[in-house]
């Protein structure tokens, strides 16, 4: 057992790994979407609605993983400025359908064009094989579940 006093090799941590890669990725595509206002997570909410148009809020926010809550907040965000639509569900009234305003698709066309040159410029620094890898990797990526298949067994 490591004691206390001990320095725990933080640089070894796995998760620590990726929360300093993801910010450092966040703030890259961030800096290229603020031209039009948005911060990745917007664009990334305007875009997926961009591609399947009207949706549930609670499947929207399973589809960019992000906690309902979290979702909520940010959809009524871009509903107060306009570039989405909140309305009830006509077959579930429980449930809430979103969907980008005629302002929300100019937005999303404006930003779209920067957010393609910031996926260049990261390809191009980092090497499109390994950016091409490193998402296959990170989708095949198994967290918290145990594979039925273990060579544990």
């Amino acid at each position: 057992m490591q004691s206390v006093s001990q320095p725990l090799g933080i640089d070894q941590c796995n998760c620590f790994a990726m929360r300093k890669a993801n910010r450092q990725i966040s703030r890259f595509y961030d800096a290229h979407l603020e031209p039009a206002g948005l911060r990745l997570t917007q664009f990334l909410t305007l875009a997926a609605l961009n591609e399947v148009g009207r949706t549930p809020v609670n499947a929207l926010a399973e589809r960019l993983d992000i906690e309902r809550t979290a979702m909520g907040k940010m959809v009524g965000f871009l509903e107060r400025d306009g570039l989405v639509r909140i309305q009830p569900s006509p077959t579930d009234g429980r449930s809430r359908v979103i969907e980008l305003t005629r302002a929300g698709r100019r937005l999303h066309d404006e930003a779209a064009p920067l957010w393609n040159e910031a996926q260049r410029q990261f390809a191009q620094l980092n090497g499109a094989d390994n950016v091409a890898a490193l998402r296959g990797a990170l989708s095949n990526m198994v967290v918290g579940v145990t594979r039925a298949n273990s060579s544990d067994d």
